[in-house]
């Protein structure tokens, strides 16, 4: 089956973190409210716990996300799932819970026509090199394990690890880099060279302009537009630009924008 149909004419809206305007970022209530919205995409974040746990949350700490403080790296899986990640979102989401890369995977293991983006945030920096790359191939065999091989992009501010995976797993998985170049932090290969697609920054609305969306696609990077993509106006800009997909914090609005337009599918 191919998984990847977006286009200029069938844009593809990605989760990022899951429905996290609405709910509590990177919980399985914000990745079920987006699947039942319909996106075409769910977007998470990866740690590791101190006792080598895969868990969904994007920062090295809990204290944005959680009534908590500390750091991911150093509490046990059972630690952090005793905390409540929602009530700082609302007290209705008291219940919410930091949840495992495996718990994830159930939830969407039914959703035939899902894709998913991995964002890697454990970097391979000084000490932690073979941490990181291990937290890689774990990943990549929860992939393998779950059949999304074919449904997943990978996606990482580092480019040495984006590297890793290329060395190691040669083209078998979709990699997603960054433009402009620095976001993709210190590489020794060209990211543009082995990546499926980019995500445009830049300054014009936080995007790229049109003709770096140009000069990115005549490299075979398909361009797709981040997270400072919340209403029409910007929702515009991405079309005008050539974005094939949108990733993106309120995916409700986004969607019905799209759909009035004839453009998602």
């Amino acid at each position: 089956m191919n998984y990847w149909t977006q286009s200029e004419k069938n844009i593809y809206v990605a989760a990022h973190r899951g429905w996290c305007e609405k709910y509590p970022e990177n919980t399985m209530e914000a990745y079920k409210a987006a699947l039942e919205l319909g996106v075409d995409q769910l977007e998470i974040d990866i740690r590791v716990t101190k006792d080598n746990e895969l868990v969904l949350i994007h920062d090295e700490t809990v204290d944005r996300t959680t009534l908590s403080t500390g750091k991911v790296c150093e509490m046990t899986l059972a630690e952090l799932k005793e905390l409540d990640a929602g009530s700082k979102k609302s007290p209705e989401f008291k219940d919410c819970r930091i949840p495992t890369l495996t718990e994830f995977m159930e939830l969407i293991k039914d959703h035939p026509t899902i894709t998913v983006d991995f964002e890697l945030k454990e970097y391979p920096t000084e000490g932690r090199e073979e941490l990181a790359y291990k937290v890689c191939d774990r990943v990549i065999e929860m992939i393998e394990q779950y059949g999304f091989a074919e449904r997943c992009v990978i996606n990482s501010f580092s480019g040495k690890l984006h590297e890793y995976i290329q060395r190691n797993y040669g083209n078998k998985y979709k990699q997603h880099v960054y433009f402009p170049v620095i976001h993709n932090g210190e590489c020794e290969m060209d990211p543009y060279s082995y990546g499926y697609c980019a995500c445009m920054f830049g300054n014009h609305y936080g995007m790229a302009t049109k003709e770096e969306f140009e000069a990115m696609r005549k490299k075979g990077v398909r361009t797709w537009a981040g997270a400072s993509v919340r209403d029409e106006a910007t929702v515009d800009v991405a079309i005008e630009n050539g974005a094939e997909l949108i990733t993106c914090n309120n995916p409700d609005v986004i969607l019905e924008i799209l759909r009035a337009k004839k453009l998602h599918k």
